[in-house]
């Protein structure tokens, strides 16, 4: 007997902007650039890709190519994307 699946998109959880600071949190947490890139692009899908580039100031474009599994997000990209998000960065002490 096969195994049933169904498509699962975490963007769909995210339904206001806790939801939205938890997963960017804990993508923090985790370390790795390229799940922090990953968390970007899943809530810049769930806010609107357009209307995250239009806040951001980025292209819809550029925005696709910054936050795509290869992406690599210039740090003025990724404060620009934070800021449409609604997210600031901090620091604290490790």
């Amino acid at each position: 007997m096969a195994l049933e699946t169904s498509p699962w998109d975490s963007a769909e959880l995210l339904k206001d902007t806790a939801d939205i600071a938890a997963y960017i949190e804990a993508a923090f947490e985790a370390g790795d650039p390229a799940v922090i890139t990953h968390a970007l692009g899943v809530v810049a899908r769930a806010k609107g890709m357009s209307q995250v580039a239009r806040e951001s100031g980025l292209s819809r474009e550029a925005l696709y190519k910054a936050l795509t599994p290869d992406g690599d997000p210039k740090l003025s990209s990724f404060l620009s994307v934070m800021r449409a998000l609604g997210m600031k960065v901090t620091a604290r002490a490790a």
